[in-house]
């Protein structure tokens, strides 16, 4: 099916062996909602390659017998979980306007894949600008109270080891250290759908280290200080990621390469 003219960026064709340089780097952000937060990375990537060439987007390839289009991905959310914070950058062949980009690549995508906000890449690396995650993670059939003690005792301790396996085995490590702050919240609201009663809601800001300490380790650390165990699977989403302040507040990492108003989302 064609699609509408609006939806693609540019008509001009690659040139032969893909090896045209980089003269603009577009930095973006998108979200995984809904059933789309099954979406492995490797199948995302694959999408938004497919949706990169739907809406002829000028993309810059690397050179060599195999040239792969220039993407960046920065800190992928882990496969089941939901996020409002996802972030790559692209490299194109020629200078595209990022509102444009923006429209043009959500419209090639599948709804729950959206692309939220687009901006030219100004100086220094995106992925260094990653550096805490603000999660948030809803428990559905568990007592907000035994939340509560569970979180005063993950608070309380100075070291919680958890095991994880890991593509080089099976790991322990700390969960504890990583996590700025850990509160439950009022369950007012679910935004994953899942039940309001009872529902308990854990918010938490992580510091991204290594090896990395995902929600799922957190609960682990529950688990190990005050054997909370959800009878329900959790719903985690991530809310932000991002530059970590000095009063633990986190700032959107595109925020440094606006010059002015920022792009709309929806």
């Amino acid at each position: 099916m064609l699609r509408p003219r609006s939806t693609t960026i540019s008509k001009k064709p690659q040139p032969e062996g893909g090896q045209a340089p980089v003269v603009q780097r577009v930095r973006i952000r998108y979200a995984k909602r809904g059933p789309l937060r099954f979406t492995s990375h490797r199948d995302f990537a694959r999408a938004f390659e497919r949706a990169l060439r739907r809406a002829g987007v000028p993309i810059a390839f690397s050179q060599g017998f195999t040239p792969h289009p220039k993407i960046s991905y920065a800190s992928a959310a882990p496969t089941g979980v939901a996020s409002e914070a996802e972030y790559l950058e692209i490299g194109l062949r020629e200078p595209v306007d990022p509102a444009q980009l923006r429209a043009a690549l959500d419209a090639a995508l599948s709804p729950g894949l959206d692309v939220l906000d687009a901006v030219v890449a100004g100086g220094g690396s995106l992925a260094d600008r990653i550096e805490a995650s603000h999660w948030r993670i809803e428990l559905p059939e568990v007592d907000p109270a035994l939340l509560e003690q569970a979180v005063a005792a993950f608070t309380a301790a100075e070291e919680i080891q958890v095991e994880r396996m890991t593509k080089q085995g099976r790991r322990t490590f700390d969960a504890r250290a990583a996590v700025i702050s850990i509160d439950v919240v009022p369950a007012s609201e679910t935004p994953s759908g899942a039940p309001a009663v009872p529902c308990a809601i854990l918010e938490l800001v992580v510091r991204q280290v290594t090896p990395s300490v995902r929600p799922d380790d957190v609960l682990s650390g529950l688990r190990v200080v005050a054997a909370l165990e959800p009878p329900v699977a959790p719903r985690v989403i991530r809310l932000a990621q991002g530059t970590l302040t000095a009063q633990g507040e986190i700032v959107d990492p595109l925020d440094a390469d606006r010059d002015g108003a920022a792009i709309g989302e929806h």
